[in-house]
């Protein structure tokens, strides 16, 4: 399932987070000429988490932010160790590891094929609570290979945290459901367009081209040369 909380704190934490993606570049608006995500959908929105890793005094903060969040929903006595998948959710996993004083593991996409053949990095005892770092979710498909991995490792693994949810397409809420696990998240789209508007960041044909597709992003993008239905 996905963790909506409604409180202010949330929502002030999502928005300054937005804010801060926005200012350093890695959102970007483009109505007119839509993006194809890898899952198909046709979006007029894109964001580049990973650019958040050069700017130092920004992921400081969003680092905070992300970890404050952890602590309200989930609990750091509720976390062992922490878990980034290969590669974006690696640096922020690190992150999140040392902000909240846990240890860290990664997690490949698939055993590395030599050595030991490997596909947890880091130490795992059995029955260890684990924390899933990756930079966003889109639905939700890709998390669950590492949440597989840890799992079969010995790891329990019920949250997932990401930086950015897309919040506009279906399937990661049942995708985490199925998964028997919860996906935090610090910031969404609905989070970027308040705080676009905000601070004025987009033209006005822009920021309405945005709010088109969040009320309905499904025929929005089915309109738009992207897939129609579930994937």
């Amino acid at each position: 399932m996905v963790n909506e909380s409604g409180s202010d704190e949330r929502r002030a934490a999502g928005e300054e987070a937005a804010r801060i993606l926005i200012e350093i570049g890695a959102v970007k608006f483009r109505p007119s000429e839509p993006y194809i995500l890898t899952a198909g959908w046709a979006s007029p929105v894109y964001i580049d988490c990973r650019k958040l890793i050069s700017y130092l005094d920004q992921r400081r903060r969003v680092i905070a932010l992300g970890a404050e969040l952890i602590q309200r929903e989930i609990g750091a006595d509720g976390i062992d160790l922490v878990a980034g998948g290969e590669t974006a959710g690696i640096p922020y996993a690190a992150w999140i590891s040392e902000t909240l004083e846990k240890p860290m593991l990664y997690v490949r996409k698939q055993p590395k094929g030599f050595g030991q053949n490997a596909q947890i990095e880091g130490d795992l005892e059995d029955g260890k609570r684990v924390l899933l770092v990756e930079d966003l979710a889109t639905d939700g498909g890709s998390k669950i290979n590492f949440i597989d991995a840890l799992r079969l490792g010995g790891g329990v693994v019920t949250d997932v945290f990401v930086v950015f949810y897309y919040h506009a397409f279906p399937g990661a809420e049942e995708t985490m459901k199925k998964a028997g696990t919860n996906l935090h998240y610090l910031a969404d789209w609905h989070d970027v367009l308040a705080a676009a508007e905000a601070g004025r960041y987009f033209s006005d044909d822009e920021i309405a081209g945005v709010r088109e597709f969040l009320a309905n992003p499904i025929s929005w993008s089915a309109a738009n040369g992207g897939l129609a239905g579930a994937d």
